[in-house]
């Protein structure tokens, strides 16, 4: 029998292959080459992070939009994300004693970037570009960060666009940077 207050129930846990895709689709795209060859984000381990940091910031800023599941896909996704990053600095060579520091230093800068993004979306677009030049280009090139603004910003309209059912597949693309660039 079904009760009424389905409301009441705690929400059920999103499937690993749910997550799975969902993560899979976010570090595609943080290494989609376009974003180092076009856009000046450095090729290096920092580089590649705080580009994956801007990707899943965008889909848990949308799953949160989400009423009775979003919730708790965005925790799992930030927990496979955590999960992510311990294997990667245990495959760098980072031992049991170094990798809890590693992961706190990990944690204040992923919620650095995205509290600055968060505050920057009330201020608009020069300060997304300012934001994303100080966290992703090292503070060079303002106008490469104006093209990584005007990128993310049509990434977070095409992840607004989508049904929420495409999303929580983990079926969703996000758009070619060199797509963005060229609507400014």
């Amino acid at each position: 029998m079904l009760w009424p207050f389905n409301h009441f129930r705690k929400p059920r846990n999103p499937s690993r292959g749910t997550i799975e895709a969902i993560y899979g689709m976010i570090v595609t795209q943080a290494r989609e080459p376009l974003f180092y060859r076009d856009l000046g984000v450095p090729d290096t381990v920092n580089g590649r992070f705080d580009l994956l940091v801007l990707h899943l910031w965008m889909v848990l800023r949308r799953l949160t939009s989400i009423e009775g599941g979003g919730a708790g896909v965005s925790q799992a996704l930030f927990d496979r994300f955590c999960a992510d990053l311990d294997a990667n600095l245990r495959e760098m060579g980072f031992g049991d004693l170094a990798v809890p520091k590693r992961m706190q230093a990990f944690g204040e800068a992923f919620y650095g970037r995205t509290a600055a993004y968060d505050f920057a979306l009330t201020e608009g677009r020069e300060a997304l570009a300012q934001a994303m030049c100080k966290n992703i280009l090292n503070g060079e090139n303002i106008e490469k960060a104006r093209l990584l603004a005007a990128y993310a910003e049509a990434a977070m309209a095409a992840l607004d666009s989508l049904d929420e059912a495409v999303l929580m597949s983990g079926s969703a693309r996000f758009p070619l940077p060199e797509k963005a660039g060229a609507q400014q």
